[in-house]
């Protein structure tokens, strides 16, 4: 019998140089074997230098997106990345409440590779409050966890641990619930990442590679992941999966030439 592919979107921002965002989500859900669908949520002025501007889609079209294209579409899963203001995130989180997809993977993007700030201040507080408890699986980087949980980032492994358990504990307690901690900013010769459920505390590790060519390795992950979680037995054979191709994509960036700054991963590495 032949797997059914699943149907995956991203609600996210659209990156022109198509590192990052949707143009990413895309790219790395296709080459895990998922049919891609989108919703533009936020549109950018952005290269692998750095984001000039940022022009939000208004949240009733978002919604409108959204609704025609579940109405449609079978939906197995969905990843939530570059959301930038609060009205947006307020009918994101609405229709997802409505809609319930079987996996909600929501990738908390509020800083570019750049430095530039992709979330506002102000909506902070509402993706903590209305996107966080409907999420099935968060993959929040340290920087982006320290905001989360309103403390400061974790420094090592051991704080690595105790975030996580803070931000498992801040989603909602029903079903399965899932904290992807990314420790890529920790030093080492190694990347590791945390994977928490409010039970089982993973350590997931790979080599780290010396590139500058790490644009959009968020929004690379949170989609394979979100490709992955309906083929997957489980949630830590998916991230393990995911992280697996993440790292490959790093290692083969070299490949392409795009841009002056941090260049994008190579999503189709086993292809091309």
């Amino acid at each position: 019998m032949t797997q059914r592919i699943p149907n995956v979107v991203s609600i996210a921002g659209v990156d022109p140089s198509g590192g990052a965002g949707i143009l990413a989500d895309v790219k790395a859900m296709s080459a895990n074997g998922a049919y891609a669908c989108a919703v533009v949520a936020a549109l950018t002025a952005q290269s692998t230098v750095g984001v000039d501007a940022i022009f939000a889609v208004p949240r009733d079209f978002v919604a409108r997106q959204i609704d025609t294209l579940f109405a449609d579409v079978r939906v197995d899963a969905a990843k939530v990345g570059m959301v930038g203001q609060a009205p947006v995130i307020a009918a994101v989180a609405e229709r997802m409440s409505h809609w319930r997809p079987p996996h909600l993977v929501l990738d908390p993007v509020m800083i570019a590779k750049s430095g530039h700030g992709l979330l506002e201040k102000a909506a902070v507080g509402a993706l903590r409050e209305s996107l966080l408890p409907l999420a099935t699986m968060i993959t929040p980087n340290l920087p982006e966890a320290g905001v989360l949980v309103e403390a400061a980032p974790p420094e090592d492994v051991k704080g690595m641990r105790r975030t996580a358990e803070r931000l498992r504990r801040a989603m909602a307690h029903d079903g399965e619930r899932w904290v992807f901690l990314k420790g890529g900013h920790l030093p080492g010769g190694d990347a590791i990442d945390v994977l928490h459920d409010g039970d089982r505390m993973i350590e997931l590790a790979a080599p780290r590679v010396d590139t500058k060519n790490t644009h959009g390795t968020g929004c690379t992950l949170s989609a394979a992941l979100a490709a992955l979680l309906p083929q997957s037995p489980d949630v830590p054979s998916a991230a393990r999966r995911a992280k697996d191709y993440l790292s490959q994509a790093i290692a083969a960036a070299g490949r392409l030439e795009v841009g002056k700054g941090h260049g994008p991963v190579h999503h189709f590495h086993a292809w091309w």
